[in-house]
């Protein structure tokens, strides 16, 4: 299997750098293909142009990072997004990446009766969010609205028609103490040491 990995934070020594090493060796373990694109290291640019926008609507996308992602992800079995939570959210990048690499005409279209989207990335069989934040669980989902289930879950995935959507949630990451944040990588590379 072919796992593409969507990864989006600045800092090499943060808990989602650990992640990605956990998740990318349980997948290897696992014998399947990692087509890492890292978008901090890549210089991804997260900013709609006004040529972008209209290469959007033309469903021809001009930037050759954009073509470039975009090519890899018509190759993946499964997608997996990594990235922290920062203001409720996901930092720009990742919000760029589904802005300009998440387009029409290559990730989806437009049903052709008008209603609804088709999904277009045939090899995709699912799509994992793995993301971190300092918030308890709790707090999140009642106070702020589970906002990443609602924006990249329901909002962006299901509504192109994919299927098989996972969100992994890790919470209060500065608080908890160092054994249980080796336990969640040992178990996460557990996990993907049985993905298929």
């Amino acid at each position: 299997m072919r796992v593409a990995i969507v990864f989006n934070h600045p800092y090499e020594g943060s808990y989602n750098n650990a992640i990605l090493d956990a998740v990318t060796k349980g997948l290897k373990n696992a014998d399947h293909e990692v087509d890492l694109m890292h978008l901090d290291n890549d210089g991804f640019n997260p900013v709609m142009s006004k040529a972008d926008l209209k290469a959007f609507v033309e469903h021809k996308p001009i930037d050759p990072q954009v073509i470039d992602y975009s090519e890899r992800l018509k190759k993946a079995d499964h997608l997996i997004f990594i990235f922290p939570i920062w203001w409720d959210l996901m930092p720009a990048m990742t919000k760029g990446f589904i802005d300009r690499v998440l387009s029409p005409g290559i990730v989806y279209d437009h049903h052709p009766r008008g209603f609804g989207l088709v999904p277009l990335l045939k090899n995709l069989k699912g799509v994992t969010v793995i993301t971190t934040m300092n918030k308890p669980k709790i707090m999140y989902s009642l106070l702020i609205g589970n906002l990443i289930k609602k924006a990249m879950i329901k909002s962006v995935f299901k509504t192109m028609g994919y299927k098989n959507l996972k969100w992994i949630s890790y919470n209060m990451v500065k608080s908890v103490s160092q054994e249980k944040r080796v336990k969640w990588l040992t178990d996460i590379e557990n996990r993907f040491s049985k993905f298929n």
